[in-house]
This record gives structure tokens, C-alpha cells and sequence, in this order.
């Protein structure tokens, strides 16, 4: 099916080009959206008549979508989440969970604008993609974490592997302790018998 886009979409085309999509796509997607309209005489006369309008929202939408990622570029937002000793999350963070984050922050970001590059399913940190208009994206870092400490532990640069590492050679070594004391208490006891 040939359509006439009416604003950007990524890996089809620009606005006002006519490009041809499956059926399926259009139906489904672009039409229901007010992404495209049917590629036929009176559509493409339509858009004629409209391109000035579309133009004009298009760049004053583009121009607030530019304000926001500015504010938003660079931004960590901290997920807490319940998780194995080992950093694997019982279940995994969404693009909701994302989007539900940054909205507790102050920040308008709708869950379908978020943009996952594969399943967030243990702790740490993740960047993220934030699509807020067809030509503007900005990149944020979520901090997926079992508590707040654990989450500006993480922030500082370590995770959590290496902190579960740390805690058990400092429980090796105390251990180690224990036995050297138990082992010289046993010498002062052998020599005091002889």
C-alpha cells in the first residue's frame, strides 16, 4: 500500500514523501496513528492544501521537543528493584518502570517513548533512549538497584559484583583471624603444659 507520510518515521521516511509499506503496517500503525494518510488524488491533494500547517507544527513541536532533551540529556534515574545476591532481578525493568521514573523526577516521558536496547534483567547501570519527537532523542541512564545506598553505590562507579566480592574476601579475612587467634591460643596453651 502506498502512503503519504505526514511526519518522520524512522527507517521509512520523511514527511510528505510516499512511500510504499505492507498493508498490515499501514492499517495497523501509520493510519491509526495520523502518521500517513492513502496514497490516493484526493489524500495527496489534501496534504497539499495542509503541508504549510504540517510544516509549522512539525518544527514548533520539534523546537519543545529539542527544550526537553536538553534538560533531560545525561539525567540517571534510580529503579529499585528486589534482586538475587548474585545482581539477578526477580522479573525485569520495562519501559513503563523507565518512564515512571523519570515522571516521579518531573519529567514528562510517556512509556511508549522510551526505547530499550535489550531486557534490563540485573542490577547496574543501563543507558537508555528517549525519543521525544521523530528527529530529536535524548539519552538517559537508568540505575537499577535493591535500595537507595545501593543505587549511589553504583552511581559512584561500582557494581554490585564488586562489592559482593569485596564483602566476602573481608569475611574470608576475618575468618582467617578467627583460626590464627584460635591457632595461637592453642601454641600458648601447648606451652604453658611443657
Amino acid at each position: 500500500m502506498d502512503v503519504i507520510l505526514l511526519q518522520r518515521v524512522a527507517k521509512l521516511g520523511q514527511m510528505g514523501e510516499i512511500v510504499k509499506v505492507k498493508d498490515g503496517y499501514a492499517r495497523n500503525f501509520l493510519l491509526p496513528q495520523g502518521k500517513a494518510l492513502r496514497a490516493n488524488e484526493a489524500n495527496k491533494a489534501r496534504f497539499e492544501d495542509q503541508k504549510a500547517q504540517l510544516e509549522a507544527q512539525n518544527l514548533e513541536s520539534k523546537k519543545e521537543a529539542e527544550a526537553m532533551a536538553a534538560k533531560l540529556d545525561g539525567q540517571q534515574f534510580v529503579v529499585i528493584r528486589s534482586a538475587s545476591d548474585g545482581g539477578s532481578l526477580y522479573g525485569s525493568v520495562t519501559t513503563r518502570d523507565v518512564a515512571e521514573a523519570a515522571t516521579a523526577d518531573g519529567f514528562t516521558v510517556d512509556r511508549k517513548q522510551v526505547v530499550l536496547r535489550g531486557a534490563i534483567k540485573d542490577l547496574g547501570l543501563y543507558e537508555v533512549t528517549v525519543v521525544l519527537h521523530p528527529e530529536v532523542d535524548a539519552t538517559i541512564e537508568v540505575n537499577v538497584a535493591r535500595s537507595p545506598e545501593e543505587a549511589e553505590l553504583q552511581a559512584s562507579g561500582k557494581s554490585i559484583q564488586d562489592l559482593a566480592a569485596e564483602e566476602e574476601a573481608a569475611a574470608e579475612f576475618e575468618i582467617q583471624g578467627l583460626f590464627d587467634d584460635i591457632g595461637g591460643a592453642a601454641n600458648d596453651d601447648e606451652g604453658q603444659e611443657g
